[in-house]
């Protein structure tokens, strides 16, 4: 039996035992160390040599990987480490750390309870910590510190004690910052990180070797001792001393919280089903005994077995063999195998119970963010929601025509394994828009459809997605669309949301998709704590991404009949706005009014959805339509002595210079730029600096197009979708 197996052979002993399992990711900026540390961390429990960790990369077995030397996809082991004389079930998700990827940091969180943060000592958090603290706490995973790098502030940059100390309590303050900025209201305080409360760790990665105040307690070692053998190139023997993967899984078995006590505060933030029901119970119990309700949090293709669904399971026992329901799929499926995960490696267990981490294959209707359950119709898990919306399309068709079959499913395949992953096939053609988080995040998915599925492909130059919207509104300047029959009339208003309240859309706080009457009042009730009319609320019907339609009619006879049709309309217009076709952001749009024949065959689906349709968009036209554009924070550094250049590249892309800060000679320059100005930058930057310059982006949400823009952006837009050149006008949508 090899390393992993009896590893496996033993956290199948422990998996049941829920007191003593810890479910952890680890999270951090690009190049902090991540994936070096889950290598100590796996070597350290004894699945690989300590001689080949930071060397082997277990967790990023993905070819592209590999030769990028970047996370790409979030990765998961299981591993058993001791405390005390007990054995824990340590399930690992090593996070990317890339922004393109961002999506994966967020379907992980969802799989855990824990998060070690990981900062660099020199460079300190970033734009992407901020990102990934973020995403933790929205899912109510309790975060603990790992400031990595140590090493180079002693030996590179050879700060004082003094000095070194001032840096680390800047990094835990601004991490503090952000907790109590993000974290649930009841853990603001409780889970701020605290070096004396031993939820702070100090250490470097690729030496092997970390400390905590607990750890320097038990075993005697102090700061002066870590300046001394880093200063004399002894870290070999620090690590000895100190090795990494028993300070940091110590403090993770001994500070983050077991499956048992987290799922009591994050089955409520997580599954909307009553908690008071036989399934509720058991989730928030951790109960393995109890009906099976299993999240898919990532979907990974292995070239013998095909899609293997991995998730977290909350409650009961996924065994091997066994048939199960996936959310919104027509036909029960049977559970071919059941493993645990290291890596690349799937090892087959009989099931895996309540708070662990399980590979299945076989349940061919699994996709991130799918619900399992034994029964067809349970209550499934709130959608996944990532806070980046894809920025950036390019299109796509197989080079040979022969190849369209099976193009069209292993686009659907990607999708399914990429949540974040944006796909719009035209199966005539076979053209496909694949939208997604950045250029790299498009490329490595092109690759794959190339390289792995070996289908060769045109493609188009990167595109932006935009953002239709209203610079104003429309009140008590209702626009009419009449049905092409004329006995339909729907008369519609519309307005901007409040920003706070795009930003609970946006991150899924109030829900998406059609509202229930049964559910109105809640979500209403939900819009009014965020300061809207919560009695106006209430009449809600849909909600679609940050776009919200209500009924502000009274009375109106038949109107309750096509309310699904309204509906359809409403989500078409948010898929194609009026000006450009391009996606609706941040609207009420409000029925104000309407007037119906009387017989239900004069107003179906002919006549309803594009006299509904017509009165969105000359609403939004009337209301003073305006575009948004996807925006980057962008963050340089780099010798002063090349600040000029960094500055004209920014200010040539329309960037925005925020701060150029100065420290030891290296200017940091911070600001934000336009997606649709960064195609190309990479190149420009390195010319710019001789490749002196190190920089990292962000997404950062988006902002109006400048007026003068307004119109060469959109006869851009309208032009390239083969739309004609002027932009409509209200009398387009009268008729």
């Amino acid at each position: 039996m090899g390393r992993k197996e009896d590893n496996i052979k033993r956290a199948t002993e422990v998996m049941h035992n829920r007191e003593r399992i810890r479910n952890l990711a680890i999270a951090a900026h690009i190049d902090h160390g991540k994936t070096t540390l889950s290598d100590n961390l796996i070597a350290g429990a004894g699945m690989m040599s300590e001689e080949l960790a930071g060397k082997s990369r277990v967790l990023d077995f993905d070819d592209q990987e590999s030769a990028r030397g970047i996370t790409i996809n979030a990765a998961s082991a299981s591993m058993v480490h001791g405390v005390n004389g007990e054995d824990y079930l340590i399930n690992l998700i090593d996070t990317p750390g890339h922004v393109d990827f961002g999506g994966d940091v967020t379907r992980a969180m969802r799989a855990v309870d824990g998060c070690i943060i990981l900062t660099c000592a020199v460079e300190g958090a970033m734009p992407q910590t901020e990102t990934v603290v973020r995403q933790a706490l929205k899912e109510k995973v309790r975060p603990v510190l790992f400031i990595n790098k140590v090493d180079r502030l002693i030996n590179e940059l050879q700060v004082t004690p003094e000095d070194m100390m001032a840096r680390f309590q800047k990094q835990i303050i601004k991490v503090n910052d952000l907790i109590r900025t993000f974290a649930p209201e009841q853990h603001k305080s409780d889970w701020q990180v605290d070096v004396a409360k031993g939820t702070v760790a100090f250490g470097s990665a690729y030496h092997n070797w970390g400390i905590t105040v607990p750890f320097m307690q038990k075993t005697g070692v102090n700061f002066p001792e870590i300046f001394e053998y880093c200063n004399n190139e002894q870290q070999k023997e620090l690590a000895k001393k100190a090795p990494v993967h028993e300070v940091l899984l110590d403090m993770a078995v001994e500070k983050l919280p077991s499956p048992t006590v987290a799922q009591e505060y994050r089955i409520p933030n997580i599954w909307q089903g009553d908690l008071d029901s036989e399934v509720g119970k058991t989730m928030v119990n951790c109960d393995a005994d109890g009906p099976l309700s299993l999240m898919i949090t990532k979907i990974w293709m292995d070239p013998h077995a095909g899609e293997v669904a991995v998730g977290r399971v909350y409650s009961g026992t996924i065994k091997q063999g066994e048939t199960v329901w996936a959310s919104g799929a027509g036909k029960a499926e049977r559970v071919q195998q059941v493993s645990m995960m290291v890596g690349g490696d799937r090892i087959q267990v009989p099931g895996v119970s309540a708070g662990n981490i399980a590979a299945l294959t076989g349940v061919r209707s699994a996709a991130a963010g799918v619900t399992i359950t034994r029964e067809k119709d349970e209550t499934p898990f709130e959608a996944i929601r990532h806070y980046s919306e894809p920025v950036v399309t390019v299109a796509i068709e197989p080079k040979s025509m022969k190849d369209l079959p099976k193009f069209i499913g292993a686009l659907r395949s990607l999708a399914k394994s990429d949540a974040s992953l944006s796909v719009d096939t035209n199966h005539e053609t076979g053209e496909a828009l694949l939208s997604g988080m950045g250029e790299l995040h498009l490329e490595i998915t092109i690759y794959r459809l190339e390289e792995e599925q070996g289908i060769k492909v045109n493609q188009s130059n990167p595109i932006v997605v935009y953002r239709e919207s209203i610079g104003a509104d429309n009140k008590g300047r209702p626009f009419e669309g009449k049905s092409p029959n004329r006995h339909n009339r729907f008369y519609v208003e519309v307005e901007q949301l409040p920003e706070n309240v795009i930003t609970a859309l946006r991150e899924g706080d109030l829900g998406d998709g059609p509202v229930r009457n049964k559910d109105a009042k809640e979500v209403g009730n939900k819009f009014g704590e965020l300061g809207m009319d919560k009695d106006l609320m209430r009449k809600i019907y849909a909600i679609n991404a940050t776009t919200v339609l209500v009924n502000d009619t009274k009375g109106i006879q038949n109107l309750h009949e096509t309310r699904e049709l309204i509906i359809e309309a409403f989500n078409d217009v948010c898929k194609k706005g009026p000006i450009a076709d391009e996606p609706l952001t941040g609207v009420m749009v409000r029925l104000v009014d309407a007037k119906l024949h009387e017989d239900a065959i004069h107003r179906g689906p002919a006549q309803t959805i594009p006299a509904v349709r017509n009165a969105i968009k000359g609403a939004l036209l009337r209301a003073d339509s305006v575009l948004f554009e996807p925006i980057q924070n962008i963050r340089i550094d780099a010798p002063s002595e090349w600040a000029g250049g960094i500055t004209r590249q920014l200010i040539t892309r329309r960037g925005v210079i925020e701060d150029m800060p100065v420290e030891n000679d290296v200017t940091c320059v911070i600001g934000k730029m336009p997606v649709a100005e960064s195609f190309g930058f990479s190149n420009d930057i390195r010319a710019a600096t001789q490749g002196r310059a190190v920089w990292n982006t962000e997404n950062a949400g988006y902002d109006q197009v400048p007026p003068e823009l307004f119109h060469k952006i959109v006869g851009d837009i309208r032009q390239r979708k083969g739309l004609k050149e002027e932009i409509p006008g209200e009398a387009q949508y009268t008729d």
